[in-house]
């Protein structure tokens, strides 16, 4: 697609990374190009493998690719707040973005940090990452069971320029919490909600799909 792909989550620890990295393993084996992107990271160093190192595993690529070296944060605190910390220049907004590079034939996803609204950068986040994108649309991962409706709302709400789509994690068709959810989420609030990394893979390979036979259909622009 022509723009990028936000992952963001209703909350951090919702499964946005293990997220990015199977939808990313997925679409490489089906034969798309993909690219994964992490343009700022915090994290524990005891706390095993960073999302950077996760999301690089997921396509054979270098985690320093992912998330450049100098955006690693090794303090769990948001990253403005880490950086403040540890001591380090503030995070901008527009430095991240500009270091972020999205291949141009690729299918480039970027992964915010924390919730849509956690502090990314000095004044911004995920919200303001996706707008600074113009992304073409933005997978909004949520959980399942209670508190779902409502974590969506709110994220939902907050991602006012791009379409979103939700991913209920961990989703259990045995649960009835979960069912009802789902139900609610695309009956009566209208989202398109996706419950597998398979069925994520199909809607993002429809709308790419659909995004290159409008290009195909549009006229050619008049020159002169």
């Amino acid at each position: 697609m022509s723009n990028p792909i936000v992952v963001s989550g209703t909350d951090t620890g919702v499964g946005k990374t293990w997220v990015t990295a199977r939808l990313a393993s997925l679409l490489t084996s089906r034969g798309e190009t993909i690219a994964v992107r992490k343009p700022v990271q915090s994290f524990d160093p005891d706390d095993g493998p960073t999302d950077a190192d996760v999301l690089g595993a997921a396509l054979g690529a270098d985690p320093t690719t992912v998330c450049p070296a100098h955006r690693w944060y090794e303090i769990p605190l948001a990253p403005p707040m880490a950086a403040a910390a540890l001591g380090r220049p503030a995070i901008e907004l527009r430095a991240l973005v500009e270091e972020t590079v999205t291949p141009a034939r690729a299918t480039t996803l970027i992964e915010g940090v924390g919730g849509a609204r956690s502090p990314l950068a000095e004044g911004a986040d995920t919200v303001a990452l996706a707008e600074a994108f113009d992304a073409a649309f933005v997978i909004l991962v949520a959980p399942s069971g209670l508190g779902a409706i409502n974590a969506v709302r709110l994220s939902a709400d907050a991602f006012s320029r791009a379409p979103v789509i939700v991913f209920l994690n961990r989703f259990d068709d045995s649960d009835d919490t979960h069912v009802r959810n789902l139900d609610w989420l695309h009956r009566k609030d209208g989202f398109h909600v996706c419950t597998s990394i398979s069925e994520l893979a199909n809607v993002l390979e429809s709308r790419n799909q659909n995004a290159s036979q409008e290009h195909e259909a549009s006229p050619p622009m008049e020159v002169g």
